[in-house]
């Protein structure tokens, strides 16, 4: 594993959002869903799609508090562009699982 240093962690910024609109993305690879995430007043709504299809309907999306890196440039995926990355962990199975705030905290927040 490469080490990196704390000031190039401190580039990666993560913050809270909120899912606003999820939506099923069957033209993507492999099956994901879009979503449209609001950080707050400061960075606005952004889109992403996750593939988070074993674990979550775009339905029970909705209201959820999720991390994102927020900073990365945007990425055409199929006819869709992700403007950031919705973070999560892999199951024992591979399926991933939402990384979020274990109570609710103010869009936009930034993980330290």
């Amino acid at each position: 594993m490469a080490e990196i240093s704390f000031d190039q962690f401190l580039e990666v910024d993560i913050r809270v959002g909120k899912v606003v609109r999820a939506e099923p993305f069957p033209e993507a690879r492999k099956p994901a869903i879009k979503l449209w995430i609001d950080f707050g007043p400061e960075i606005g709504e952004k889109k992403s799609s996750a593939q988070i299809t074993e674990h979550y309907t775009p339905e029970a999306l909705v209201g959820r508090q999720v991390m994102a890196v927020v900073n990365f440039p945007p990425r055409q995926i199929g006819p869709f562009m992700s403007q950031c990355l919705t973070l999560g962990v892999t199951d024992a199975a591979g399926a991933v699982v939402l990384a979020g705030p274990d109570g609710e905290v103010p869009l936009g927040a930034r993980l330290h």
